[in-house]
């Protein structure tokens, strides 16, 4: 999906606009237990709670592609005839009505979801009449494409702490007992896609809240087909393969440089919201090694250890391996926050024997708030 298409079914997600009418879901102890189900109409609750719950799990379309939301694909054999992917089938093309299909679901989540204390499952069903529109955007009365999808939010139960509050009416102070509240989703997922505004069963859309999470038991049982891993550990597992092989060559300069292509790939794909995800592959990081003239041996070196560490043709999001808004530098006592748009005004460089960081002010420089002077000595 595209971050205007995952935008556009976020939009539905309210009291105005959904066509949701109940949420079902159960509730989870710390044991593993389900102690509680229900299946709660929409109509029968306070307006302001409705949209609290529809809040809630609204979350799990939000965050960045590729960090917070996860393609899945199914191959065409599970599509064709698994377990797994006939009964997410079965809960959309029942609109969650199936009791049995929902039973099997909850028991495959907490027989195989690893999640500390007490947590809810949310599922809900919506049906969209997605509008159509003519070249020009100006939008057609009738419609025959109706998305039917599945929202699932996983969030944990925690408990608040005593406080002392005041109460304006009553004018005293009064403690505020501990009590359960749920929190937003740690885990989620949506199916099937919105892919080119249309249902596509062939995929499923992942959330994850913390990018260093996978919850890999959760998703074998429930999706049985490999997901890329988290975000924080392919910018970990990159840099160590960029390190150990690039070595000596890794100096500032290809640092940049690196840093440089990579913000102006992402920068130019911003500007086109409709366009999939922007994914980049060991050939991009390749030619900027090539460019940056560091030896063939030590490329090669790197596109063997891509490829054992995330598999030959896989593609990463780049804003995995970099972030495009900070540049830092450290040492093991000093930390320097670069504007990524001026990378020019630092150098690394050698005198007497002794490696020195060199910035250029141009500008008022202060410490601790305050204007210094810099003087010749």
């Amino acid at each position: 999906m595209t971050e205007k298409e995952v935008a556009e079914i976020r939009r539905r997600i309210n009291i105005e606009k959904s066509s949701i009418s109940n949420i079902r879901g159960c509730y989870v102890n710390e044991n593993r237990e389900i102690i509680s189900e229900f299946n709660q109409f929409l109509g029968t609750v306070p307006k302001d709670e409705a949209a609290e719950v529809l809040a809630i799990i609204k979350k799990v379309l939000s965050g960045q592609m590729g960090k917070n939301l996860i393609d899945i694909e199914f191959s065409n054999q599970q599509v064709i005839d698994s377990d797994e992917h006939r009964l997410l089938m079965k809960l959309r093309d029942s609109e969650i009505k199936d009791d049995e299909a929902v039973s099997e679901f909850y028991t495959h989540i907490v027989q195989n979801l690893d999640l500390d204390g007490k947590y809810l499952i949310l599922l809900t069903f919506d049906k969209y009449d997605v509008p159509a529109y003519t070249k020009d955007e100006i939008k057609l009365e009738d419609s025959d494409n109706i998305f039917k999808y599945l929202l699932c939010a996983i969030c944990p139960v925690t408990q608040t702490k005593p406080a002392l509050s005041y109460a304006v009416n009553e004018q005293q102070f009064k403690n505020i007992k501990t009590d359960w509240i749920i929190s937003p989703p740690q885990l989620g997922f949506m199916f099937p896609t919105f892919d080119d505004r249309q249902a596509n069963i062939y995929n499923a859309l992942y959330y994850i809240k913390k990018s260093s999470e996978s919850y890999d038991d959760f998703t074998a049982e429930i999706f049985n087909t490999d997901i890329p891993m988290p975000a924080d550990t392919q910018k970990e597992v990159f840099n160590a393969i960029f390190q150990e092989t690039v070595s000596e060559s890794c100096d500032y300069e290809l640092m940049q440089t690196v840093h440089n292509h990579i913000s102006q790939m992402v920068e130019e794909h911003k500007a086109h919201k409709d366009e999939p995800p922007l994914t980049i592959s060991k050939n991009t990081i390749k030619n900027v090694l090539e460019y940056c003239s560091v030896p063939a041996e030590k490329v090669e070196d790197f596109e063997k250890r891509y490829e054992e560490n995330f598999g030959k043709d896989t593609r990463i999001s780049p804003k995995n391996l970099v972030d495009v808004k900070k540049f830092e530098m450290k040492t093991a006592d000093i930390s320097i926050k670069v504007n990524p748009e001026r990378l020019d005004l630092v150098k690394t460089k050698i005198i007497d024997g002794q490696k020195y960081i060199m910035i250029k002010a141009e500008d008022n420089v202060e410490v601790n708030g305050v204007n210094i002077s810099i003087t010749e000595e």
